[in-house]
């Protein structure tokens, strides 16, 4: 099984740039996928330079309707035209960001899918779990017994031309089988990761071997003390899972550091072009 991320918000050490979004390459037994493609045509390009094949994936899934996870959507079925693209049929709505008055521009901004994604005949709308087949499942967090990173209050979705609080029904979660061992690949984890992995444990009855996700904690200023322990307090109670986390894009690397200092070698970092899992080795 082959995992490798084609952009994310850091550079890394080999050719790829990065971008404020996120998109990871996942190849199975029976599946060439790509998990979301990031802001732009800009992780098409970095695909390229890793000498991986667009035109041989055969499923996409696009974790939550947001730009910097779909922007790459139309640029790649211009390359791709075949391969089915899963999505919650939600994530179509009107998301907008609270940039705050101190931006510098309009203090709302269009953060949503482009519209001509629906249209898509190749698109698959899902309507809450989906399984695929034997090796890839899409599920959804039902219920929320821990708290949703505050990092969200900033996101909303416009209904009846009011701004209201974005619930991210739109999000779901890809749970791949290899072998005896399954992994969770999310894009920015709006639900709570808690709450993602209790509704995995639910639903497959174990934890998963290895997480891959953004935390949705990022923040352009300090944290307060009441934040750093709130991610404080989520990373031990993610260290108490017998699995082991990925992360990137939204967490940020201020909220990375917190949490590494308390979760140490069980949470690792991966930067724009990084290779994860490549066969039997691993590369982080």
């Amino acid at each position: 099984m082959k995992i490798i991320n084609l952009i994310e918000d850091t550079k890394g050490a080999g050719v790829c740039v990065p971008a404020h979004g996120l998109s990871f390459y996942i190849e199975t037994d029976a599946h060439k996928l790509l998990v979301d493609l990031g802001p732009s045509e800009e992780t098409l390009n970095n695909a390229e330079k890793l000498g991986i094949d667009i035109a041989g994936v055969d499923t996409v899934v696009l974790s939550h309707g947001h730009y910097d996870h779909s922007g790459g959507i139309m640029p790649f079925v211009r390359r791709n035209n075949t391969a089915k693209i899963y999505m919650q049929r939600t994530a179509v709505g009107d998301f907008w960001s609270d940039d705050g008055e101190t931006s510098g521009g309009e203090r709302y901004r269009y953060i949503g899918i482009d519209g001509g994604i629906a249209k898509l005949p190749q698109v698959v709308f899902v309507d809450g779990d989906c399984r695929i087949d034997d090796e890839l499942e899409l599920f959804t967090v039902k219920h929320a017994n821990h708290p949703i990173p505050s990092a969200n209050k900033t996101l909303f979705v416009k209904s009846g031309g009011r701004l209201m609080r974005d619930s991210f029904d739109h999000e779901h979660y890809l749970a791949v089988r290899d072998g005896d061992r399954r992994i969770l690949v999310s894009g920015c984890a709006h639900k709570g990761m808690l709450n993602i992995m209790e509704a995995f444990a639910v639903r497959y009855k174990t934890a998963p071997d290895m997480v891959i996700s953004g935390f949705h904690l990022m923040k352009k200023g300090e944290y307060t003390e009441e934040e750093r322990r709130e991610i404080a307090d989520m990373a031990e109670k993610l260290k108490e899972y017998p699995t082991e986390y990925v992360t990137c894009h939204c967490t940020g690397i201020k909220a990375y550091e917190i949490m590494k200092s308390v979760m140490g070698e069980k949470l690792k970092v991966v930067h724009s072009g990084d290779c994860i899992l490549s066969g039997d080795e691993r590369h982080l």
